[in-house]
């Protein structure tokens, strides 16, 4: 299956098929001329596909390397970015050569990152072979790393050439991984797909979601290329994507990264942002409970141990989303549907009581 993304400066394909990732080489082959790749995976992803990936842009023509990053959320920083400059400079990569991304979301962010700002922008491939990359982080163009300060603070805006997504990677995930991907499906259907939430509603568990993660997956891409088309930028509609966001990546942060999943954070801050609505009559009454059963069915959290009011409140006042003392939250109107509500900066300490 392809679905085009389409943009005015620069439209790409989607590419779901099982099986796919053995013929990376031809893929790239029909969007890349020969030329030198780096490849960017992790410590988990490495020992799984990448010598087969190596072998299979070989094979098509290309003179591919591999720089393997340590697995998890600690990666994502400007100090490994700068040790992958220094190894893209010393493999002699020029304006011509290009970047794969193989890996999760962290591997995504952090490549599209250095891809986009090594030598003013290479250009690059997204492989995610986790759920919560193929059906959320490596479609769209965003790119980031984190800081002391908050999480994706410092990134680019930078669409790859097109993006590989193999549903049989998910056969070697960890079940916490394949978790922390379904809360982004979760997030989707809840904001923008009734139809979706109603095909959650009738799974029994994340193993028979995965039978199903084609479909899934394909219909999460589909509102993500909605959204993107028409907002690439991150300034109207598109900031409906980071329903539960908000909290989630200040709990991530606050609790220090890799202690809870992205997909945790997220759980937790759709739950907490959705119930403090639901009591300010922002949102209607009984939506929580439909949100809350749907996370626990999926054994996602909608606590944490780790919540500290002040802490969460001071990384809150970094999100990129905070603009003039005021920021932008997510409510759901119903399931299917949101709405963006702005509110001062002040205001979110209501919504983390």
């Amino acid at each position: 299956m392809k679905l085009t993304v389409t943009l005015p400066n620069h439209s790409y394909d989607l590419t779901i098929e099982k099986g796919l990732l053995a013929n990376i080489g031809q893929w790239a082959k029909e969007l890349w001329l020969p030329q030198k790749i780096v490849i960017i995976t992790d410590t988990n992803v490495q020992p799984l596909y990448g010598d087969q990936v190596k072998e299979s842009l070989k094979e098509a023509g290309f003179d591919p390397s591999t720089f393997v990053i340590d697995a998890g959320e600690q990666s994502k920083r400007l100090s490994v970015a700068a040790e992958i400059y220094d190894f893209l400079a010393d493999e002699g990569l020029t304006r011509s050569d290009g970047i794969i991304a193989l890996g999760g979301g962290v591997v995504g962010d952090l490549a599209g990152f250095v891809a986009s700002t090594y030598m003013r922008g290479l250009h690059f491939l997204q492989v995610p072979t986790t759920l919560l990359a193929q059906v959320d982080s490596s479609i769209g163009g965003k790119t980031a790393v984190n800081t002391t300060k908050a999480k994706n603070l410092v990134g680019t805006f930078a669409q790859p050439d097109g993006v590989l997504i193999d549903p049989d990677t998910l056969t070697t995930l960890e079940v916490r991984r394949v978790r922390e991907g379904i809360a982004e499906i979760i997030k989707s259907a809840a904001i923008a797909d009734e139809t979706l939430w109603q095909q959650l509603d009738a799974l029994k568990d994340e193993h028979d979601l995965l039978t199903h993660a084609t479909e899934i997956i394909a219909a999460c891409c589909k509102i993500k290329r909605t959204v993107v088309e028409a907002d690439e930028l991150d300034n109207g509609v598109r900031l409906l994507l980071n329903f539960g966001h908000t909290i989630g990546h200040a709990l991530e942060n606050t609790a220090g990264y890799g202690i809870l999943t992205h997909g945790e954070g997220v759980a937790i801050g759709m739950s907490q942002i959705t119930r403090i609505a639901e009591e300010k009559t922002l949102t209607p009454a009984g939506t929580t409970e439909q949100l809350n059963d749907m996370i626990q069915k999926f054994h996602l959290p909608i606590t944490s141990e780790h919540w500290n009011k002040e802490e969460l409140y001071t990384a809150l006042t970094h999100d990129k989303k905070t603009r003039g003392g005021q920021i932008n939250i997510i409510l759901l109107e119903s399931i299917g549907k949101a709405k963006i509500v702005r509110i001062p900066i002040e205001e979110m300490k209501s919504y983390l009581d």
